[in-house]
């Protein structure tokens, strides 16, 4: 009850321009919203039902609106049954995102932390040069470091591997950025006091950056997982002939009107995942950008 009188307090003092900003930003999230809305919609719809639809697509009356399906005939679970008892292709393939998010995020957090530590905390010959490289790294699409990242990958022997995924991703050069930019503007003062306490270089990462780098880290972990679990050229180019070891994000290019009951049915379970960690870091997120400041 406090949190809703809070929400219409604060709605009260908004200005006719503010008023007309959240009416247009409401009807974003709306449209933003539907595509996954439907998606897990369709994923209860039967295989005919679901089918039988999507061969209407194609063969449009302009003069008539265009026909949508907002509740099956039937309600069905059969394809989720399929993909996770009969038919574990999808199931399999999302246990491949999932272990490439968990083990990237799992890397990122023992060397980005660190090396943002270090370029705004230490002064040493070279730092900004490594944060000059570190700049045009970040600026630079995947499309241009690919033929590098492949010959060292070649070189160590690890194309078709997991680990040629995993470990080009555990140096993201933009949360690198990111956490510097925040480490930058916390005060010396605390680490000063620590160090009057006797606290070191280490403990006063631990005990002193670190939980004032909160909301930050949380904003990076909910980004980092969206980009791991959302990766598609990565593992087409790294995993070029080892499909059984590639994420589900690249295999909805195959989807196809046949299957469509379990292509909607692993989409709403990818979806998932994405929207669960989103709602648990969303303050963070927010907290996060504003305490950056990235103008």
């Amino acid at each position: 009850m406090a949190k809703r009188r809070r929400i219409r307090h604060r709605l009260g003092r908004l200005s006719p321009g503010g008023v007309l900003a959240l009416a247009i930003l409401v009807a974003l999230s709306v449209l933003i919203l539907i595509p996954i809305v439907f998606t897990f919609l369709y994923s209860f719809f039967p295989k005919g039902e679901i089918e039988a639809y999507l061969k209407t697509r194609g063969s449009y009356d302009t003069t008539k609106w265009l026909d949508v399906l907002y509740a099956p005939a039937v309600f069905s679970l059969r394809q989720y049954y399929k993909i996770f008892i009969e038919d574990p292709t999808y199931l399999r393939l999302l246990c491949n995102s999932a272990l490439y998010a968990g083990a990237i995020l799992l890397g990122q957090a023992l060397v980005i932390p660190l090396t943002a530590y270090a370029l705004s905390r230490f002064t040493f010959r070279g730092r900004d040069t490594i944060f000059f490289c570190i700049l045009i790294l970040m600026i630079l699409p995947f499309q241009v470091t690919m033929a590098p990242s492949v010959m060292m990958l070649r070189w160590l022997g690890l194309m078709d591997t997991v680990w040629a995924v995993i470990l080009p991703m555990c140096f993201s050069p933009f949360y690198i950025f990111l956490l510097r930019q925040f480490m930058v503007s916390i005060p010396n003062e605390l680490l000063e006091a620590g160090m009057v306490d006797g606290v070191g270089a280490v403990r006063g990462f631990v005990h002193v950056i670190l939980p004032v780098c909160k909301p930050i880290l949380g904003a990076a972990a909910a980004l980092s997982f969206a980009d791991c679990w959302n990766m598609v050229e990565q593992p087409l180019v790294y995993l070029a002939n080892r499909q059984d070891l590639r994420p589900l994000s690249v295999m909805f290019n195959q989807i196809s009107t046949e299957g469509a009951d379990v292509a909607f049915a692993g989409s709403a379970l990818y979806i998932l995942p994405t929207l669960l960690i989103y709602l648990y870091f969303q303050e963070d997120i927010v907290a996060g950008i504003q305490l950056s400041e990235l103008k």
